[in-house]
C-alpha cells in the first residue's frame, strides 16, 4: 500500500481494523460499513431506533458526525427530522423546514443531493439545531434526498470534517446508496405499521360487533368525526361516570345515550328517558323523583319516578339545559348524594343510577347568565362527548340516505334501488340544519312520493332544491324543471353506458348530435363516469 494512499485513507478519517493496525482502502472500509448497516436494516422493526443506530455507525465508522434524517410529513407538508445523532431532544425538534427553505429544503425540492465545502461560507445554511456554531469553520456538510420512486420523501444528511481540496464524490456515493437503502426500509416499515394498524382496527372493530353489550348498529358512519365519538362511547361505557352529551337538535343524541347503556355494565337494567323540555315544571319534579299519596291534588296514590324506575339501569335525561332553578337544586343532591325525596315525602331513597344527560345549548353561557347552576354543570360535565353536526360528516350523508331509502322502501313496499347522481348531489350541498333527523325525514319524504326505481332531485323538498350551494335562481320555474330533468336523464344514460355518448343517444332514442349538444349545454363530462376512469381518480 502506497504512502500516497495511507495519507488519503486518513485524510478521510478511515479507521482501521483496530489500534496500531494498517488502514483498510477506503472502498473495503465502505463495504464494511454498509455491511453493518445492512444488518441493522433488515433486523430492526422500529423505524426510528434502526435510522438512530445508523448515523451512530456513520459517526463511529466514517468520522461523519451530526447525522440526520429528516421526513417530509404528507399532512403539513414541512420537513421534520425525524432522527438526529449526537443532539438533543430539543435541538431535534427545532429542525423543521419548509420544502425549498434552507439547504436541506433545497435537496427535498430538487431531489438533488448538495454538497457545502465549508459551513461558514454558506449564507443559505440555517443550522436550526444550533449545534455548529463553535465548529461552522471546521466543518463540511453533505445532504442527499431519500427518494422512493420518482417521489423524494426526506433527506439525509452528515457533518464532516473540513479539509481545503478534499473531494467528495465517493462521500456523495456512499450516502446516495445509504439514502436508497434506508427509503426501502422505510417503506417497509411503514407498510409493517400500516398493517399492525389495520390489524388493530379490525380487531377493536370485531370486539365491539361480537361484544353482546354493544349494540350501536343504529349509529351507521365513515367519517372520522363520528369515529371519535364511537371510540368515546367504548371507553366510557364500561365505567359508572356520569356523561355529557353535546350537539345540535338531530345529531343523535339520544342513538348515543342508548349505546353508552347497551355497551355498560347496566345493560341488563333498564333505560329511563326524560325530555326535560316536554314537561312543566310542576310535573317534572313529579315525574323525576315520585310523589306521595295526597302529595298535591289528583295524587291519589303514591308513585315512584324516573329515578326508582332506572334502578340499577341509566337514566337518559335530554334537553337538561331547560330545568328550571328549583328542580336544578334537587337535581344536584341526587347527584352529590346518591339519594333523594320522593314529592310530599320525608323518607330519603338511595338510588342506584347512572346518568347520562343531553342539551342543545351553550351551557357554559348559560352559567354565565345566571340560568343554570355552576355546580350542577360541573357535576354533569365529567365525560362530555360532542356529536359534530351532519354538514361537518358530510361523507357520512350519502351513506345514511341509502340507509334511510332501504329502510323506507321496505316498510312501503317499493322497488326503489338508488339515488341519482343530482339528487346526491343535492343532499350533499344542503346544509342540513335539522342534521341527521331532517335527512331522515327528507328521504321518507321522497320515498313516499317517488313511483320510479330512482330517487330524483325533484323527488326532494323544495328547501334543498332551492338552496344557496346551488346558486339557481328561479329553481322552481318551468324551465328549470326540464334542465334538471333533461341533465339526470343524460347522466343517468352515461352511468349505464359507461360514459359512452354513443350509447347514451341510443338509450334515451334521440340522436347523438342532440345528446353533445346538452352535454356541453349542461357542463356535463362523460368521462367522470367511465369505470376506468373512476379506478384512476
Amino acid at each position: 500500500m502506497t504512502s500516497e494512499t495511507t495519507e488519503e485513507n486518513r485524510n478521510n478519517g478511515v479507521n482501521g481494523a483496530g489500534e496500531g493496525t494498517e488502514p483498510l482502502p477506503r472502498d473495503y472500509a465502505d463495504l464494511a460499513c454498509l455491511y453493518e448497516i445492512t444488518r441493522e436494516l433488515a433486523s430492526s422493526a422500529d423505524l426510528r431506533v434502526c435510522l438512530a443506530e445508523i448515523l451512530a455507525i456513520l459517526s463511529r465508522q466514517k468520522g461523519l458526525h451530526n447525522g440526520a434524517v429528516t421526513i417530509i410529513n404528507p399532512l403539513t407538508g414541512q420537513i421534520e427530522t425525524e432522527v438526529a445523532h449526537g443532539i438533543t431532544v430539543d435541538a431535534r425538534k427545532k429542525g423543521t423546514y419548509r420544502i425549498g427553505e434552507g439547504i436541506t429544503g433545497r435537496v427535498a425540492a430538487s431531489g438533488a443531493p448538495i454538497v457545502v465545502p465549508r459551513i461558514s461560507d454558506e449564507p443559505l445554511f440555517l443550522d436550526r439545531t444550533s449545534t455548529r456554531k463553535k465548529k461552522a469553520e471546521e466543518l463540511s456538510f453533505i445532504c442527499v434526498p431519500i427518494r422512493r420512486g420518482p417521489d423524494t420523501i426526506g433527506t439525509l444528511s452528515v457533518d464532516r470534517e473540513y479539509r481545503a481540496g478534499v473531494e467528495f464524490e465517493q462521500d456523495l456515493r456512499f450516502l446516495t446508496i445509504l439514502s436508497g437503502l434506508i427509503a426501502q426500509t422505510v417503506k417497509r416499515v411503514q407498510l409493517v405499521n400500516q398493517e399492525q394498524q389495520r390489524l388493530e382496527l379490525e380487531n377493536s372493530q370485531l370486539r365491539r360487533e361480537l361484544s353482546e353489550k354493544y349494540r350501536v348498529s343504529s349509529i351507521l358512519s365513515n367519517s372520522s368525526r363520528m369515529q371519535e365519538v364511537l371510540e368515546m362511547i367504548h371507553r366510557v361505557a364500561a365505567s359508572n361516570a356520569t356523561v355529557l352529551l353535546r350537539g345540535e337538535s338531530g345529531t343523535g343524541k339520544s342513538m348515543v345515550a342508548r349505546a353508552v347503556h347497551h355497551n355498560s355494565k347496566r345493560a341488563d337494567g333498564p333505560f329511563i328517558t326524560v325530555n326535560c323540555s316536554a314537561l312543566p315544571e310542576n310535573l317534572l319534579e313529579s315525574e323525576l323523583f315520585g310523589h306521595e299519596r295526597g302529595a298535591f291534588t289528583g295524587a291519589h296514590e303514591a308513585r315512584k319516578g324516573r329515578f326508582e324506575l332506572a334502578e340499577g339501569g341509566t337514566l337518559f335525561l335530554d334537553e337538561i339545559g331547560e330545568l328550571s332553578t328549583a328542580v336544578q337544586v334537587k337535581l344536584l343532591n341526587v347527584v352529590q348524594d346518591r339519594e333523594f325525596q320522593r314529592v310530599g315525602g320525608s323518607r330519603p331513597i338511595k338510588c342506584d343510577v347512572r346518568l347520562i344527560t343531553a342539551t342543545n345549548k351553550d351551557l357554559e353561557k348559560a352559567v354565565a347568565d345566571g340560568t343554570f347552576r355552576e355546580d350542577l354543570y360541573y357535576r354533569l360535565n365529567v365525560f362530555p362527548i360532542y356529536l359534530p353536526p351532519l354538514r361537518e360528516r358530510r361523507t357520512d350523508i350519502l351513506l345514511l340516505a341509502e340507509f334511510f331509502l332501504e329502510k323506507f322502501a321496505a316498510e312501503n313496499d317499493k322497488n326503489i334501488r338508488r339515488i341519482s347522481t343530482p339528487a346526491i348531489d343535492l343532499l350533499t350541498q344542503y346544509h342540513w340544519p335539522g342534521n341527521v333527523r331532517e335527512l331522515q325525514n327528507c328521504l321518507e319524504r321522497a320515498v313516499l312520493i317517488c313511483d320510479e326505481d330512482t330517487i330524483k332531485s325533484y323527488h326532494l323538498p323544495p328547501s334543498l332544491q332551492s338552496s344557496e350551494s346551488l346558486q339557481e335562481a328561479g329553481s322552481s320555474s318551468f324551465a328549470a324543471a326540464v334542465e334538471n330533468f333533461e341533465r339526470e336523464l343524460i347522466i343517468d344514460a352515461l352511468k349505464k353506458t359507461d360514459g359512452n355518448q354513443t350509447r347514451a343517444a341510443a338509450l334515451l332514442e334521440t340522436s347523438l348530435r342532440i345528446i353533445n349538444y346538452k352535454i356541453r349545454k349542461y357542463g356535463i363530462n362523460p368521462r367522470q363516469y367511465r369505470v376506468a376512469d373512476q379506478r384512476k381518480a
